[in-house]
């Protein structure tokens, strides 16, 4: 049993749509689980129709939905033949179930009706794809996943009940491999004992595949992406960036959590709990041996760099210069939490504290007011922040040239850098 992932990049045209059947018959005759985002930009569209349900401009939340109406009906079309019109008729349900709610007038929060809305994405580009496959003959079936996947009420970020969804796992998703080798299922969506669709938070669609192979026991889990694999650096920074062949799962969580857009800690938890490994490969290009994420220690990496622009310095001081012992550095963790902000960097001293944080205005403000009233408070913007795992000097020294150092924290794996353009450049 394997379980496979495509992004919506993997979706996006019609052609990388034709790709798809060539890579599945790569494995024909194994048993594999494939989870499907929405379609290329179709969650950025969903948000706008829910921006304007919420602001009650319904006539422009449904002239928006109809957009994403007509490019996946287009899509269809130009995909399929014999399966169009019954295909059709499943695509015309799912647009019903967002319809109806659009006729509505807001009476809870927004983040309930950006759920109802933006699931649609993946049930939409699932219900095509899946059409497709039996199109070009490789029978699957196409599961809803909200059958399957029971969560709590924090829409946005909602938290999947294990053993409910274990129990589902064991009831409905086995029973169909004794029938089908593929079956077919949506990223990123659930839903509450009430039946309300709910959203699982970010790089959501991951971490749906990183469960379902934790709960089928699979043998891998494989993230098709449009790149070659993990690189030791952001590719779109710097051209120069290496292809990585291999990580363990520590690394992974370790370069997410300095801010590298690699796989997001939640989904590899999954995965590391039962030794599952983790495989990142080009869907463009299948035959490239990609990058393996496993238990193993990996040795001789080479420095792995993330560069965070639009930083911000707080600087927090004791306003009777008394020092910043426990109490005041909890209060301070209290308004992280309840503000939901996660620090960069932080650096203590007898009687400050520095804060380093995304340059977010909404966040920002409301963390310096709540703070201000604990400690006298001062914002340095126009930052940028440097992290290098595994670094040299060498690196470190390019990377710095020509600029301010505001702040460094330094470990013998890793060097992180706040710093700025210098006045002298």
């Amino acid at each position: 049993m394997k379980v496979f992932k495509f992004g919506g990049a993997s979706a996006s045209t019609i052609e990388r749509i034709k790709h798809l059947p060539g890579i599945i018959k790569l494995f024909s005759g194994e048993k594999i689980l494939i989870v499907i985002s929405a379609m290329g930009k179709a969650t950025n569209a969903l948000e706008k129709v829910a921006d304007a349900f919420y602001d009650n401009r319904k006539e422009d939340a449904l002239q928006l939905f109809n957009v994403v109406k007509q490019n996946h009906i287009t899509t269809a079309k130009y995909l399929l033949v014999r399966n169009y019109n019954e295909t059709e008729k499943d695509l015309s349900a799912i647009f019903t179930e967002a319809e109806w709610l659009l006729h509505d007038k807001p009476v809870r929060n927004y983040d309930y009706y950006y759920d109802q809305i933006v699931c649609v994405g993946e049930l939409l580009s699932t219900t095509i794809l899946s059409a497709y496959l039996n199109e070009v003959k490789i029978a699957n079936k196409w599961v809803d996943v909200r059958d399957i996947f029971r969560t709590d009420d924090n829409f946005r970020d909602a938290s999947i009940d294990w053993n409910y969804t274990e129990k589902k796992v064991n009831e409905i998703i086995y029973p169909l491999f004794t029938e089908f080798d593929i079956v077919v299922t949506q990223g990123f969506i659930g839903s509450t004992d009430e039946n309300e669709s709910t959203t699982l938070g970010r790089e959501g669609s991951d971490y749906s595949a990183a469960v379902f192979a934790n709960m089928l026991n699979a043998e891998s889990e494989t993230i098709w992406k449009d790149v070659e694999g993990v690189m030791n650096a952001d590719p779109k920074q710097f051209p120069d960036a290496q292809f990585i062949s291999e990580l363990n799962y520590n690394e992974v969580i370790e370069m997410a959590y300095y801010g590298a857009q690699v796989i997001h800690p939640k989904t590899i938890k999954p995965l590391q709990n039962k030794g599952i490994p983790l495989f990142v490969k080009c869907f463009l290009d299948a035959a490239l041996p990609g990058t393996v994420i496993h238990q193993k220690g990996i040795k001789h990496l080479p420095p792995i760099i993330v560069l965070k622009q639009n930083q911000a310095l707080m600087h927090l001081q004791s306003k009777d210069f008394s020092f910043v012992g426990e109490k005041l550095t909890a209060q301070l963790y209290n308004l992280f939490s309840e503000i939901k902000i996660k620090p960069n960097l932080i650096q203590s001293g007898a009687i400050n504290l520095q804060v380093c944080i995304d340059d977010r205005p909404d966040k920002l403000d409301k963390l310096a007011a709540a703070a201000s009233e604990i400690f006298d408070v001062q914002i340095e913007k126009g930052l940028t922040l440097l992290t290098i795992r595994h670094y040299d000097e060498s690196t470190l020294t390019r990377l710095t040239e020509g600029k301010a150092i505001v702040l460094k924290q330094q470990s013998p794996e890793t060097v992180q850098v706040l710093m700025k353009e210098s006045l002298n450049h």
